[in-house]
């Protein structure tokens, strides 16, 4: 399937960790961002809190601290 290219609001910290990352990273970050999207559009949350709590429940079952989260912000 074709990528299809969307455009998201950051803050400019954000947009900076992003832009300076590595290539590798920025794969991950996007297959990140693509599994939240994916998940948010197939749940129908009572709450955006419990949406929120699960991802983050998902995110920490594959392996994602908040310490390779940071890591990957910063760029490093």
């Amino acid at each position: 399937m074709a990528a299809t290219r969307i455009t998201i609001p950051l803050d400019p910290e954000t947009a900076k960790a992003y832009r300076g990352a590595r290539p590798a990273d920025k794969k991950k970050m996007q297959a990140l961002v693509r599994l939240w999207l994916r998940d948010l559009a197939a749940t129908k949350p009572t709450a955006l809190n419990d949406l929120l709590d699960e991802v983050s429940e998902k995110a920490l079952r594959r392996g994602l601290t908040s310490e390779v989260l940071d890591a990957l912000l910063r760029g490093a």
